[in-house]
């Protein structure tokens, strides 16, 4: 896989401005790997997965700016862009409801520039749609864009598009053949995922070009993406308003935080769906990846990965090397839920009082925690001999890991027993 202009046919890896406001401010950076563990909340039998239908949205000069995989267009619910095909009603507000019985031209922000229609054949070319299963609880699903980078069946897209999912699934829209696809590798402080179709039977895609040139204020663009997450692809067009933009993106659910930088505005009527699609200029070249939209504001503004950003994110992970933020293939997992008397020292017994170790909420199905016999109300104390005293350790020292690797896990019982096991790490939710 290379990242000239044109996209050829090599291999990629088997492994599977204006300056930032000061009110934002930037988090740490990602560890190596991503978290390993399902890192959920159980509480009143209901499961919180990370990823399955959370929100994420950030605040930058007074409006909201969002990604994840919820829905809304208004200051009481914060906007997501890939959009929750059948989301728990525990993630559905009034608003995603609403907004679900919309068509994209009705989602339209009102933006005095911007204009929503159905994608022409030529401008489907090389677009995607993408539909995923979040964690393992077939009934959540996800929806989001991606564009043919190599014809070999590779593909970009956002991160959080794929986020702790357990399946992914993408359509060629331009012949409405349907695949299963392989995570390739991630940039989670970019937003960048690149995935690889399977069984594609020699078939030879067709791919978008590149513009790496870059793009000025006041430049036609248009996005291209699933809009509303119906699987028809919709263009709106727009123009380029800033570039070299800044914002900060929360996930409300885990409260972590991402910087995204070097991004280019567009008053683009970017929608819930849209993430991941590609922003062409107006000779029908990529110039950016749609990842980000305002809410709270009069008029929705857009926000894209720069592609020059992008591909140097495809360029790493088609090394196969893996760097302090580029994750290659499918991180460790463990299989455990966390339990929500989860506290910064460790957990909470059954009298409320501190104990050493991080209490185990559940175990998921023919998972390793699961085979080794570790349940409900267990207390993870060791990992490989270290001593773990937090949630965040132990999610830490799984995600130094990977999938293959054997680890001696201490815990104790319920009846206060102390316990050891050896477990194989599988792959985990992307």
């Amino acid at each position: 896989m290379t990242t000239d202009q044109e996209p050829q046919n090599t291999p990629a890896p088997q492994n599977t401005p204006e300056p930032q406001p000061a009110s934002v401010a930037a988090p740490a950076r990602n560890r190596r790997r991503r978290s390993a563990l399902l890192v959920t909340a159980v509480a009143a039998a209901a499961v919180i997965s990370l990823g399955a239908g959370a929100t994420a949205s950030a605040t930058l000069a007074g409006a909201a700016f969002s990604y994840g995989r919820g829905l809304a267009e208004t200051p009481q619910s914060t906007s997501g862009w890939s959009f929750p095909v059948t989301p728990s009603p525990r993630y559905e507000s009034p608003q995603q409801q609403a907004r679900q019985r919309q068509s994209p031209q009705q989602q339209q922000s009102g933006s005095a520039s911007s204009t929503a229609t159905p994608a022409t054949a030529e401008e489907q070319q090389g677009v995607v749609t993408i539909l995923t299963t979040v964690g393992y609880d077939d009934t959540a699903e996800a929806a989001g864009t991606g564009m043919v980078i190599d014809s070999d069946g590779y593909i970009l897209t956002n991160n959080h598009v794929i986020d702790d999912s357990t399946s992914i699934e993408v359509t060629v829209e331009s012949t409405g053949e349907t695949y299963a696809a392989t995570l390739v590798g991630t940039d989670a402080t970019a937003d960048v995922a690149v995935l690889r179709l399977d069984d594609l039977g020699g078939a030879a895609l067709d791919t978008v070009s590149f513009d790496t040139d870059g793009v000025s204020v006041g430049d036609d663009v248009y996005s291209v993406g699933n809009a509303g997450g119906t699987g028809d692809l919709v263009t709106a067009s727009g123009a380029v308003t800033a570039l070299d933009q800044s914002i900060t993106v929360s996930n409300e659910y885990s409260r972590s935080t991402e910087s995204l930088t070097d991004l280019i505005e567009v008053d683009s009527d970017v929608v819930s769906g849209d993430s991941g699609g590609p922003l062409f200029d107006a000779d029908g070249d990529v110039v950016g990846v749609v990842t980000a939209a305002s809410s709270g504001s009069a008029d929705i503004v857009g926000y894209a990965v720069d592609i020059d950003t992008a591909l140097a994110v495809v360029d790493q992970i088609e090394t196969g090397v893996e760097t302090d933020t580029v994750q290659i293939g499918y991180p460790a997992f463990l299989g455990i839920e966390l339990g929500a008397t989860q506290g910064a020292q460790g957990s909470q017994g059954t009298q409320g009082t501190a104990q050493a170790g991080v209490t185990v909420g559940g175990v998921i199905d023919s998972k390793p925690a699961a085979a080794a016999g570790l349940v409900a109300g267990d207390v993870v104390t060791s990992i490989d001999g270290v001593a773990v005293t937090s949630a965040e350790q132990l999610s830490s020292i799984v995600a130094s890991h990977d999938p293959g690797d054997q680890v001696s896990v201490g815990y104790t019982d319920a009846a206060g027993a102390a316990q050891s096991t050896t477990v194989t790490l599988v792959a985990g939710p992307a």
